[in-house]
C-alpha cells in the first residue's frame, strides 16, 4: 500500500514500498567495490601446443613425455626428465658436478648471468653427464639442457663432454651424448670454439678404440655443436620434426639468395639426404638405444 512521509511532505509525493526495495536490490556497484580480479585460471595447470594449438593439461602432457597427445609434437625436455625416460631406475651417476664457468674474456655481465641460470634450473651447466645403464646395458651420457643458456658450448660443456668420453674409453663402454644446442656460447669467445676440436678429438680416440657412439639429435641442433660432436656418431638418431642444422634457415636463405626446398633443416629432411640414420620417437627412445646398444655390443 502507499505511505506518505512526515515532516511537512506533499501529499501527492507517496513512494511504493515495492518500488524501493527493488532500487535498492539493484544497485550499480562500482568496479572499486568488485575488489581484486580473480583468475580464471591458476598458472601451469594447461599448456598450448606450438604446432596444433591444442590446449594440453599439463599432468597429462609430462606424463606423455611432453610429447603432444593430439599432434605428436615434441615439446624440450629437462635433462632429469630425459635421464628419468632413459635409464634404469637408480642406475645413474653424475660426474664433474663442480666444474663451473669463469670469465675468461672479462664479459660484461657474463658471471652473474650464468649464476641466474643456475638459480632458476638448478643446474651448474647447460650438460649433465654421468654413468647408467639402459636395459642392464652400462653406458656413459651426456644430456644437454636448452634450459640453460640455450645450452651454449662454452669451456665446462666441452670439457664434461670430453671426460664423458675419455671415461667410456677408459672403461670400454659406448657413449651415448643427446644434443640440444643454439651453437658455441659467444661470452667466452676462441675457448668456446676450441671446444669442437677437444670433442672431436676425445671421439676419434674413442673410434680408434672400436667403441661405440650413439649421437641423439633433438629440437634444436645448431651452429658448433651441429658440426663437432652431434654428427660424428656412429648411429645418429634424432627426434621427430627437431631442427638440425649450422646457420639458422633465414641466414642460409639472405646467404645464397636461393628459396629453402620444403622441411629444410627438418629431422626427416637430414635423414632424406643421409644425415641422420633413424627418427626414433621419445617413447621408444629406451628401447631403441637398447637395441642398438646390445648389436654394439656383441659385434665387438
Amino acid at each position: 500500500m502507499p505511505i506518505r512521509r512526515s515532516g511537512g511532505q506533499a501529499e501527492g509525493q507517496a513512494l511504493d514500498i515495492t518500488s524501493l526495495y527493488i532500487m535498492g536490490f539493484f544497485k550499480k556497484r562500482s568496479v572499486n567495490e568488485l575488489g581484486e580480479k580473480k583468475k580464471d585460471m591458476p598458472e601451469g595447470l594447461w599448456t598450448k601446443c606450438p604446432s596444433c594449438a591444442e590446449s594440453l593439461f599439463e599432468q597429462a602432457l609430462a606424463k606423455n613425455l611432453r610429447v603432444c597427445t593430439n599432434c605428436g609434437y615434441h615439446f624440450t625436455i629437462s635433462s632429469p626428465e630425459r635421464i628419468a625416460s632413459l635409464v634404469d631406475e637408480g642406475t645413474f651417476e653424475e660426474m664433474d658436478l663442480q666444474i663451473d664457468s669463469v670469465d675468461a674474456l672479462g664479459f660484461k655481465g657474463y658471471v652473474d648471468k650464468v649464476k641466474a641460470y643456475q638459480a632458476k634450473t638448478g643446474l651448474k651447466e647447460a650438460v649433465v653427464t654421468g654413468r647408467a645403464s639402459i636395459e642392464g646395458i652400462p653406458v656413459l651420457i651426456a644430456i644437454m639442457d636448452f634450459r640453460f643458456l640455450g645450452a651454449s658450448m662454452g669451456s665446462v660443456v666441452g670439457e664434461k663432454i670430453t671426460r664423458a668420453i675419455e671415461a667410456a674409453t677408459a672403461e670400454k663402454k659406448p657413449v651415448i651424448v643427446f644434443s640440444a644446442s643454439g651453437g658455441a656460447r659467444m661470452h667466452e669467445g676462441i675457448l668456446s670454439l676450441m671446444q669442437m676440436a677437444k670433442t672431436s678429438g676425445a671421439l676419434a680416440r674413442h673410434s680408434e678404440a672400436r667403441l661405440p657412439y650413439i649421437s641423439v639429435l633433438t629440437h634444436p641442433t645448431t651452429g658448433g655443436v651441429t658440426a663437432s660432436f652431434a654428427t660424428l656418431g656412429d648411429i645418429i638418431m634424432a627426434e621427430p620434426k627437431c631442427m638440425i642444422g649450422f646457420a639458422g634457415p633465414r641466414v642460409v636463405k639472405e646467404t645464397t639468395h636461393a628459396d629453402l626446398p620444403p622441411g629444410f633443416q627438418t629431422a626427416e629432411f637430414m635423414k632424406q639426404h643421409g644425415l641422420v640414420d633413424m627418427i626414433v620417437e621419445r617413447k621408444d627412445m629406451r628401447s631403441r638405444l637398447a637395441g642398438v646398444l646390445r648389436y654394439a655390443v656383441n659385434a665387438a
